[in-house]
Formats: structure tokens, C-alpha cells, sequence
């Protein structure tokens, strides 16, 4: 008879980590010594009250659930829309789509630099044709879009603008987000086209131009995410975030703009992370920072001008490749944190994102996820049931201090831009992600399938969405078919005069507009602006 393998016992029984997933040192327990008194005060107030370290609303979920938007984007335009219905069909309440690498730095689809690239990690979106196509048949007027771009932001956005135009929709019905944050991009994820202030031109002209025009629009979404995914510790997602938006107010009072009339439609876009109750006080410090600097620094008088409202999205960098099935419960934590904390809209990653854009059923039971903290586990009746906590306060008012002592830093280097070209947020990320892996290597910290608790012989049986490679020969035919049949004349003579007004200081956004309706492509305009502004190159930093 063969001898059956000895039985492992696993050596770990306690917690032997007593710290967050930043690395700061936490208590065994919380009371009323470790709390200032001002911290269940004036500081802590209520719900829907200044300084809104509750949360926005009075009612919370009781009056308004969070939007449930699912990141879709892959190959063509019809395949996304495709995802779009699937999610629509499951309870998805609001779309959010993902843009290929070509897209997202401003290239069209044959160009050289994006071969093997297109449809890839997102949609590819060419021209007005492809906007078409993605929200085919999609209610533009009844159901809110965030669209992930940064860089050339601005024209796929004024695509988006002249389908809703084609369509017969009103532009003052059109309600979603831009992300259009570039100073993160800078920081964390490295797709720019630009040197910085001209890129700030555009999002501040965006900003003149929704108000007037598409006043329902969140104009920019300043995002953590990325920032944390590309290392930061919970304190400097929050600081540099933060520091982000204030630049974007400084720049648009500076050309002429009142606060309070671009001030309400700023949002934000943290990470989740699963450090679940690090992640809730960070969110909470975030209302409470950002509604104290409206009001006593930049002078904002409209009580919306001083709300923090942002998306959550769960943490891509906490999932594991290994076993994958447990990123399933990593989400729902992460996901429950961002619920607790105050979020105005969530996306839950999907269990297979460690190794490929997500599958249908992935996808299906990443939204399942938020609709069961939703309608099952409760937490949606109470706003901020943490609220008081005295570990949740103190955690609070720490990450409140942290971001504070950042933002005098940044300061002192000039601001945000010159703090970006002196390398300040980059060499602190570098070094935070550095000490993250040490502690993962030293097992000082743990990832369950990974460091312990992992599976000899580990076979996956996950199905894989693999993206063909007919999607680029597609997308480079349509492209050239289009070029043919358009007007090109009049898509010349509008490039023209984009180049024209971007010598000036001209709104361009109306420029962009014209552009877009001829279907122009996004790399011809992409070009034209190099043209005037340059290009951007990072200095190395060590």
C-alpha cells in the first residue's frame, strides 16, 4: 500500500504584523484617551453636514445607493458595447470604459507605435465612427458614463459630445465623468503627451466649457488609484491626490474662473485597498481635508464646491495570479471598505485581472459582490455605522496629519507641477513600494496563496478572454475606409483652425468639437497640437 502523505500543519496562529498595510504601528485596543476630543466633535459633525467626514449626504444609501460601475474595454467598439449590455442586462447602473494603450496616448490604430497594442488592455477608439458604435443603442440621457482617459481627454470627449449631438441628445442631459487628471500621470502611470501646463490648459478649458455647456459632467476625476497601484502607502495616495486637486483650482481661478463655478463638478477616484479599516479612514480624512481647503483656503462659498465625491474602485495591485478564486473575497473586502467609507460610486475587479481582462463571469460575480452589500449585508442602512469608532477616528485624524505635513513639503518645492519636475511624489512612491516588497520578501507581511498558504502543483482552470488579432486588422480597415469617405477638406480646414486657436488662449474645446464632428481622427489631432505644444520627456531621477 503507498504511503500517504504526511499531514502539514500550518506554523502560523496569531497575528504577528501589528501594523497597517502603510506600515503604521497600531494598538492592541482604541479608547477615549486615544482620540482628541475635538475628533467626536466639530471635526467628526454629521452626515451630509460640514465638514462632511461622515459622508455627502444626510441619508447616505438610505436615499441614494452608490453607482455600480464595472470597468469594460476590450478590441473593437461593438465588441465593448457588447459588455456594455451584458452589464446593463445583470443591475449595472452606470458604465465606465477602458481605452486601449494607443488611445490613451493619443495615437490612431495603424499608426507604427501601436502595433500588437490596439484592442489590447482596452477599446480602441479612432474616430466619431468608433464613439458610435460603443454607445449604440445605449440610453446616452439616462445612464451615467465615466470614460478612463487622461491625455487626449479633451477630444475623446468632444467625440463623445458629437455622437449625443448626432443623436438628438441634449448636451445638458449628459451626466458621467471624465477622468482627465494628468498631474497623476506624471506621478504613477506615465501616459502623457504633453509638458504639464498645457495639458492643465486643456482640463481647465474643459472646465469653462461643461459648465456653460454639459453642466451635469464631473470634468475631471482626480485620481488615487493609480498612484496607489504604483506603490503609495495610504497617506501619500491621499496627500498627492489632494495636492493634485488644488493645483487644478489654482490653475482655473488663474485664468479667470470663479471657484464655485467649476468647483462642484470636480470628483475624485480612490483605491480600496485591503487594509479595510486603514482604506475607511482614508476616504473619511479625504471629505474632511478637501472640504476644509475649499472653504478657509480657496474661499469657495457654495456648500457643493466644498464636497468631496468619489469613485471607489477595488485594488488591482492586491490580486494574486495564484489561486485566484481567493481575489474574490480580497474584492468584497476591499469593496465593503470603499461602501463604509462613503463612496459615490464603486467598481469591483474581477477575479481573473491578475491574469487577463476579465471574463464574462468574472465580471458577473465582481458586480454580484457590490449588490450583496447592498441589498443583503445591511451596511447600506446606516450612514458612516463606523462613525465614533475610537480606532477609525484616531486612524482619521493620523492620515489627516500625514497628508497635511505632505502638503507643506510640496509647498515648499513651488507646488505640485515643480515638485513632479523635481522627481519629489516619484522618488517617494519608489521608495514606499520598496519597502512594501522588502516586507513581503522578509514575510513580515503576508499575500495568502503567495508568501503562505500556497498550493504545490497549482492547476488553473480560470478561463482566460483572450483578445484576436483580427481586432487590429479590423480596426486598421475601418480606419481606412473612413479616411476615404469623409469629408477631408472640411477635416482639414478644422485641424487648421484648431492649430490656429491653440497658439492662442482661445477656448480649445469648441476647436476640438468642430474636429470631432467631421471625424477627425485622434491622431490627426493628437499631431496638430504637438505641433504647438511639444512633447514631454521625464527626467530620470535616482
Amino acid at each position: 500500500m503507498a504511503m500517504k502523505p504526511p499531514v502539514t500543519i500550518p506554523h502560523l496562529s496569531q497575528v504577528t504584523d501589528c501594523t497597517t498595510l502603510s506600515g503604521r504601528p497600531v494598538l492592541s485596543v482604541y479608547g477615549p484617551d486615544d482620540v482628541f476630543a475635538d475628533d467626536l466633535g466639530d471635526s467628526l459633525g454629521r452626515p451630509g453636514h460640514y465638514p462632511y467626514t461622515r459622508g455627502v449626504h444626510e441619508s447616505m444609501y438610505r436615499g441614494k445607493l452608490w453607482t455600480m460601475r464595472q470597468f469594460a474595454g476590450m478590441g473593437t467598439a461593438a465588441q465593448t458595447n457588447a459588455r456594455f449590455r451584458f452589464l446593463l442586462n445583470r443591475g449595472q447602473t452606470g458604465l465606465s470604459t477602458a481605452f486601449d494603450n494607443p488611445t490613451l496616448y493619443g495615437w490612431d490604430s495603424d499608426d507604427p507605435i501601436s502595433a500588437g497594442e490596439v484592442g489590447k488592455t482596452g477599446v480602441a477608439m479612432d474616430s466619431l465612427a468608433d464613439m458610435e458604435r460603443l454607445f449604440d443603442g445605449i440610453p446616452l440621457d439616462r445612464v451615467s458614463t465615466s470614460m478612463t482617459i487622461n491625455a487626449p481627454a479633451a477630444w475623446i470627449f468632444t467625440m463623445f459630445l458629437a455622437n449625443a449631438e448626432k443623436r438628438g441628445i441634449p448636451l445638458a442631459q449628459l451626466r458621467g465623468t471624465l477622468q482627465n487628471d494628468i498631474l497623476k500621470e506624471y506621478i504613477a502611470q506615465k501616459e502623457w503627451i504633453f509638458p504639464p501646463e498645457p495639458h492643465i490648459r486643456l482640463i481647465t478649458d474643459l472646465f469653462a466649457f461643461c459648465a456653460e455647456h454639459v453642466p451635469q459632467w464631473n470634468t475631471i476625476s482626480i485620481s488615487g488609484y493609480h498612484i496607489r497601484e504604483a506603490g503609495a502607502t495610504a497617506a501619500q495616495e491621499l496627500a498627492f491626490t489632494l495636492m493634485d486637486g488644488f493645483t487644478y483650482v489654482e490653475h482655473a481661478v488663474a485664468a479667470g474662473m470663479s471657484v464655485d463655478d467649476f468647483a462642484p463638478r470636480l470628483s475624485f477616484f480612490f483605491n480600496a485597498h485591503i487594509d479595510f479599516f486603514e482604506e475607511i479612514a482614508k476616504l473619511r480624512a479625504a471629505r474632511r481635508i478637501w472640504a476644509r481647503h475649499m472653504k478657509e483656503r480657496y474661499g469657495a462659498k457654495n456648500p457643493r464646491s466644498w464636497l468631496c465625491r468619489f469613485h471607489v474602485q477595488t485594488a488591482g495591485c492586491s490580486l494574486t495570479a495564484q489561486q485566484p478564486e481567493v481575489n474574490i473575497v480580497r474584492t468584497a473586502i476591499e469593496a465593503l471598505a470603499g461602501v463604509l467609507g462613503g463612496c459615490q460610486s464603486l467598481h469591483t475587479n474581477s477575479m481573473d485581472e491578475a491574469l487577463a481582462l476579465p471574463s464574462d463571469k468574472a465580471v458577473e460575480i465582481a458586480l454580484r459582490t457590490q449588490q450583496v452589500i447592498a441589498f443583503e449585508s445591511g451596511v447600506a442602512s446606516v450612514a458612516d455605522p463606523l462613525g465614533g469608532s475610537y480606532y477609525v477616528e484616531r486612524l482619521t485624524r493620523e492620515l489627516e496629519e500625514e497628508a497635511e505635513s505632505y502638503f507643506a513639503k510640496i509647498r515648499d518645492l513651488g507646488g505640485m507641477v515643480p515638485a513632479i519636475e523635481r522627481g519629489f511624489p516619484q522618488q517617494e512612491l519608489t521608495r514606499s513600494a520598496y519597502e512594501y516588497q522588502r516586507a513581503l520578501s522578509e514575510r513580515r507581511k503576508m499575500q495568502v496563496g503567495v508568501t503562505e498558504f500556497t498550493n504545490e502543483n497549482e492547476i488553473l482552470e480560470i478561463p482566460i478572454l483572450e483578445i484576436d488579432e483580427s481586432v487590429e486588422t479590423n480596426q486598421i480597415s475601418a480606419l481606412r475606409v473612413l479616411r476615404e469617405s469623409r469629408d477631408n477638406v472640411a477635416v482639414q480646414d478644422s485641424l487648421d483652425e484648431l492649430e490656429r486657436t491653440a497658439r492662442t488662449k482661445e477656448n480649445l474645446v469648441p476647436k476640438l468639437l468642430s474636429c470631432s464632428r467631421v471625424y477627425c481622427t485622434e491622431g490627426e489631432i493628437t499631431r496638430r497640437l504637438i505641433r504647438v505644444f511639444g512633447e514631454y520627456r521625464e527626467q530620470a531621477f535616482f
